[in-house]
């Protein structure tokens, strides 16, 4: 996965898998989803993205995780 912020244009793009884009849909104005031949969801565009998120020039990544107790007899 890779994220990139073009303040030139003010376009965020999270590339989920790098690979040719087939078809894009923009159901919501301003967010364009992009799909590879399957239909797979491959990428997100959010265009005037300063306006949409509270900073595009920084970005929190964490990974959740789940606690498993074991209990014992």
């Amino acid at each position: 996965m890779k994220i990139t912020y073009d303040p030139s244009v003010d376009v965020l793009r999270i590339i989920l898998d790098d690979v040719e884009i087939d078809e894009s849909d923009e159901e919501v104005e301003g967010i364009i989803m992009d799909y590879n031949p399957d239909g797979k969801l491959i990428g997100i565009e959010i265009l005037d993205a300063s306006q949409r998120v509270d900073n595009p020039y920084v970005m929190n990544y964490s990974v959740a995780t789940t606690e498993v107790s074991q209990q014992t007899a």
